[in-house]
């Protein structure tokens, strides 16, 4: 039976009895930490049998993976480390090693869990965090990304461009895999550190392919260009989107603009991922407007979600934050791992109404923790403001091209209020007074606060501002604010 398509009794099955080999047999006697997690708080392994069982054990956060000045390389202990007399003694191993030879079972030893690659987080919020992978962990990465192409309904014969930046990111890679282990042709740019936004046309312009892949801004910016430059681009299908969250008006924008150079029934595709999952996960094709939800792969990981504040698990549905645990993984392991990201409709098991898929999906937007900075825009009370809910606003906004919100304190004072500058730049020949009302009407209704302050930029000016194509992630907000 196809993965997409298992009862879901059956897949809760599958989930309990793959949890309770994984905590047994990989992670309880080879994993430092959790080796000694267990015997701190005397967790007894036998015992986390089902999913609702890993409510036993504390939940794993970005702090336990950063480095102190007692444990420098704290990372590192969550490499599944085996001792290798165990590992011999297993059936499957001894088995190998009669009827194959010792240097075969060896081999395939050092395949399950010697480290041979890595990817890393982009260290925007705390210190750059590496995840390594064996080669048991690579094959899971393809298979990963085998289950996403056909998410997003693509076939071998398609093409795409992956304009990813090069980078040990699992945007990237996650594609790379996916190309070889699906057989479909992918051309890898290196986004615009590499060729550039003129390079990037012309990769198009000579491959023609169905399918553009990347991060959201820079290839609704990469599109844009294009469409002013009269590029004629009918050959495209889906837009594939990871890295950084897609508002719905930029999904609507890159759909106009492709009808506009000739792209018909263009289908938006966005995935979710992390470096600590080493996977990702994708939506099915819907018009730009719809959202079908993110779809999982239960036989390979468990998402629980939480009540942020008190840490209980939440029924399907209802929302919370994201706490992932592998199934079946080696290299860097972490155990109900709290990602941080809020998600407002939370899982469902009912059968997805656009591909009729079975698997479990994420509903609803995702926000990050880190997208929200506490403002003290007067001296007596603070303001907790979401930088998700104001990149909704501008994206929103057909009249602005690009934009970057700064953030300063007043007469650049540590002491005084802190201040809200918007850098955009117009498009469409828009009246920048008309178009500054239109921002702060909906910042007030959407947020209650308002940009203390407008600066307006070419195009080519924004672009520089933002770094787009300078930096892995474009610099959306910049806090200029004294450090104290």
């Amino acid at each position: 039976m196809k993965w997409d398509q298992i009862p879901v009794d059956v897949q809760r099955a599958q989930q309990n009895d793959r949890l309770h080999h994984f905590i047994n047999h990989v992670v309880a006697p080879f994993s430092p930490h959790y080796k000694k997690l267990f015997a701190d708080h005397r967790i007894d392994p036998r015992r986390i049998k089902t999913v609702a069982d890993l409510r036993r054990i504390p939940f794993t956060t970005k702090l336990d993976l950063l480095p102190t000045d007692g444990a420098p390389e704290k990372v590192r202990e969550f490499v599944i480390t085996p001792e290798l007399a165990a590992i011999k003694r297993r059936p499957g191993v001894i088995a190998e090693a009669l009827f194959q030879g010792r240097s075969a079972a060896e081999r395939s030893i050092e395949r399950e869990f010697r480290p041979i690659f890595l990817t890393a987080t982009t260290g925007r919020s705390t210190a750059r965090v590496s995840f390594v992978y064996t080669d048991y962990d690579l094959h899971n990465l393809r298979e990963a990304g085998t289950r996403l192409i056909q998410t997003f309904g693509a076939t071998p014969k398609m093409r795409g461009v992956n304009m990813f930046p090069y980078a040990p990111h699992l945007g990237f890679w996650q594609v790379v895999f996916a190309g070889f282990e699906f057989g479909m042709f992918l051309v890898g740019t290196g986004g615009g550190k590499v060729l550039g936004t003129e390079g990037n046309i012309t990769v198009i312009e000579q491959v023609k392919p169905e399918a553009i892949i990347g991060m959201p801004t820079f290839v609704y910016h990469v599109i844009r260009q294009a469409h002013e430059a009269g590029k004629r681009w009918p050959q495209v299908t889906r837009i594939v989107l990871g890295g950084e969250k897609c508002p719905t008006g930029m999904r609507r924008k890159m759909v106009s603009l492709l009808g506009e150079m000739g792209a018909e029934d263009v289908r938006i595709c966005t995935t979710y991922g992390f470096t600590e999952a080493r996977m990702a996960w994708g939506e099915c094709p819907m018009p730009p407007g719809e959202r079908s939800g993110y779809h999982l792969f239960p036989d390979m990981g468990v998402f629980e979600v939480i009540d942020p504040d008190t840490g209980e698990v939440q029924g399907d549905g209802q929302p919370g934050e994201l706490v992932y645990t592998p199934l079946d993984a080696r290299g860097s392991v972490v155990i109900r791992y709290r990602t941080g990201d809020y998600v407002e409709g939370g899982i469902t098991w009912e059968p997805c109404p656009y591909c009729r898929r079975t698997v479990p999906r994420i509903v609803g937007n995702i926000g990050r923790s880190s997208s929200s900075k506490e403002l003290q825009f007067d001296k007596i009370k603070g303001t907790l403001v979401n930088f998700d809910t104001l990149q909704h606003i501008l994206d929103d906004l057909p009249d602005v091209g690009e934009w970057q919100i700064e953030l300063r304190k007043r007469h650049d004072d540590p002491l005084d209020v802190d201040e809200l500058i918007l850098h955009f730049a117009p498009v469409n020949g828009a009246r920048r007074e008309e178009l500054e009302d239109q921002i702060r009407s909906r910042f007030q209704d959407e947020t209650e606060i308002s940009p203390n302050r407008f600066e307006v930029h070419s195009m080519a000016e924004m672009l520089q501002r933002i770094k787009l194509e300078t930096s892995l992630k474009e610099v959306r907000v910049l806090d200029s604010r004294p450090k104290t």
